[in-house]
């Protein structure tokens, strides 16, 4: 996939609606690794006050949480889901997203930018935020 232009997005006071109505966010792709940007968001997130669940094919605990294998073994109402992966596996984090159907908002990180999947996210009824950090987006505004 080459890289694209977000043309689906969330504004300011959107996101600011995004956070101030998530308790609940799956870190897909966080890593267990303190120098990585998805353990430093997800620790970020976590001390803000929302609770974490981080999604990670191997480790059984990341920042004093429970790991999840997929987003689909959360047993748990998710709010947001916080992607860290590349972009061509976007389209099936937002699939899995939709088949839960208790999810509002999918967010893709900086440099993350799958526009066919923000649309069909679009379309089940969630919020978009592409190529946006988390962290320094909730920073701003909080």
């Amino acid at each position: 996939m080459e890289c694209e232009f977000a043309t689906i997005n969330s504004n300011k006071d959107e996101i600011k609606s995004i956070f101030q109505n998530t308790k609940t966010i799956a870190v897909i792709g966080c890593s267990p690794d303190p120098s990585k940007a998805s353990n430093k968001v997800a620790k970020y997130l976590k001390n803000a006050g929302f609770t974490i669940f981080p999604v990670y094919p191997k480790e059984d605990e990341i920042l004093g949480e429970k790991v999840y294998r997929h987003l689909s073994d959360i047993p748990f109402k998710v709010d947001m889901v916080d992607i860290f992966r590349k972009p061509e596996v976007i389209d099936k984090i937002v699939d899995e997203s939709i088949k839960r159907g208790d999810i509002n908002t999918i967010w893709t990180q900086l440099g993350l930018v799958n526009n066919d999947a923000a649309n069909k996210a679009l379309k089940a009824g969630m919020n978009v935020v592409q190529n946006n950090c988390t962290k320094i987006e909730h920073e701003a505004l909080f």
